[in-house]
């Protein structure tokens, strides 16, 4: 009851301090800032949701994840490592500039350098623009998710010039051809974008798109009951009958592409012996987390790949609580009595939620484990940089298992890059290698198989859950569809 009392206290004075807005203005909370709006720096949800509506990418994804015509109007593959893309006319950036092939060329060739999205761009040989409005990307090898990845949100179109004029502070300056204009960012408060009048789809259904920090779940299901937001990003499971029952509000829920997990530094003793991991993911009771964490908005998972990705194998090991077990592994290990260690987390109400039910777990098995809270921007360096033992994320991924497992397991992408257990395989490289280079689905299959068949006995990091995405709105939001990637289109969003 009392944090009920301060998340209504705090939400009403962020209600007094916010600026008069329009009907036609849409505010957004979601539960952290954005990281930068540069959209090569950082490969994480909270950023792609503000930067997705500044940036074009040259292909798109509709709802249902088809490839669908962006920046470019065309593409083809002309052979197994050339692809060429035909590009809109008549498209300006924010600044004024004209979009051509040269920011394409400029773009992409930044990207294959950039830490984060090294395992998307790395491959690439070279970019060409061969006219004005003709690009051709060649690949170092076959390369079957390239055009997938060319709809990547890391992947929007920057102006080479806008770029080059700010140099280190381009990040807090973003300048895209998207729906939204950047106009102001207070960090750690809000991002407010003003629709771009020149768009080329035409002008977006709401003139300023607000995005607001309000880290707890509570506070941000409190905003939308104020009134003082439209939209609320990651409703927690406690708060969606709140929703449900208030008359003036609706939910929209569903699965998403999306897993939480715990993972170890597998470079840091204890953490760098197999019979360890599987120890802790032995002692974990994962309905607990599912029932008292998700109430039920949640499904057990058995591999990173989420069921609704192609590739996902429904015959990968899922671990189910064995105390006994979870003893014996220890003591193989060297570790009889259990050791100390610590879980790394964000500020994000389930995944504190969830590590005091693992420090409880834990602790049947002598595993003394103390939870620290980082603050989200802080919390993704550190954890690049292996500075952690273990921690709990999240990954969201596209329609293809290289989305859901290449950053994650491949040894080329240790820290920022998406490997963040640190965890070096030679037979998962050749896999995760052999799977991107084949054109043939059903090879592709058995290839992922493998590849989760080993991935969940070696565990470099436990998947728990495949959570259920949950967005509360008010009930005159009209345009809202739920995209499979958590991260929502809300060019055509608007309140009536």
């Amino acid at each position: 009851m009392k944090k009920r009392f301060f998340g209504l206290a705090t939400a009403l004075l962020l209600s007094v301090s916010s600026f008069n807005l329009l009907a036609s203005d849409l505010i957004v909370v979601q539960n952290s800032d954005a990281k930068s709006l540069d959209p090569q720096v950082s490969n994480d949800v909270p950023t792609h949701r503000v930067t997705l509506n500044i940036y074009d990418r040259l292909i798109e994804k509709d709802k249902d994840m088809n490839l669908v015509p962006g920046l470019a109007e065309s593409w083809k593959q002309i052979d197994p490592l050339t692809l060429e893309l035909k590009l809109r006319k008549n498209v300006k950036f924010h600044n004024g500039e004209p979009f051509s092939a040269k920011d394409v060329v400029f773009s992409l060739n930044r990207a294959k350098e950039a830490p984060s999205l090294i395992a998307y761009f790395s491959d690439i040989d070279k970019v060409e623009a061969i006219d004005d409005y003709t690009v051709r990307i060649t690949t170092k090898k076959p390369y079957g998710p390239l055009v997938n990845y060319l709809a990547h949100i890391g992947a929007g179109i920057m102006n080479e010039k806008a770029v080059k004029e700010r140099g280190a502070d381009y990040g807090q300056h973003p300048v895209g051809t998207g729906p939204f204009v950047f106009q102001s960012w207070t960090s750690g408060d809000r991002i407010v974008l003003k629709a771009n009048p020149n768009y080329y789809k035409g002008k977006a259904a709401s003139d300023t798109l607000t995005f607001k920090v309000v880290p707890e779940g509570t506070n941000r299901t409190i905003a939308l009951e104020t009134g003082e937001a439209d939209i609320a990003y990651d409703v927690d499971p406690i708060d969606v009958e709140m929703v449900k029952s208030n008359p003036n509000l609706k939910l929209a829920q569903n699965s998403a592409m999306s897993i939480t997990y715990l993972g170890f530094n597998t470079k840091k003793s204890p953490f760098d012996k197999k019979e360890v991991r599987q120890a802790i993911a032995y002692a974990t009771n994962v309905d607990d987390i599912i029932g008292a964490v998700f109430l039920g908005a949640a499904k057990k998972a058995n591999s990173p790949v989420s069921p609704y990705v192609f590739g996902y194998n429904k015959d990968a090991k899922l671990y189910t609580q064995n105390i006994e077990k979870a003893k014996e592994l220890l003591a193989k290990a060297g570790y009889p009595n259990g050791f100390k260690t610590k879980i790394w987390t964000n500020d994000k109400s389930v995944r504190k939620d969830t590590a005091v039910i693992l420090q409880d777990q834990l602790r049947q098995i002598g595993i003394d484990v103390q939870i620290e809270i980082l603050e989200w921007g802080s919390y993704l360096d550190r954890v690049a940089n292996g500075e952690h033992e273990m921690f709990i994320l999240g990954w969201s991924s596209s329609a293809d298992s290289d989305s859901a497992l290449y950053a994650l397991f491949h040894s080329k992408n240790l820290g920022g890059a998406g490997n963040r257990t640190f965890f070096v395989n030679k037979r998962v490289d050749e896999l995760l290698d052999k799977a991107r280079e084949s054109t043939v689905p059903a090879d592709r299959i058995e290839y992922y198989k493998e590849l989760q068949n080993i991935i969940q006995e070696e565990l470099p990091f436990f998947s728990l859950i495949y959570p259920d995405d949950i967005t509360g709105m008010q009930k005159n939001v009209e345009g809202f569809v739920p995209h499979p990637e958590s991260t929502h289109i809300l060019y055509q969003v608007y309140k009536k």
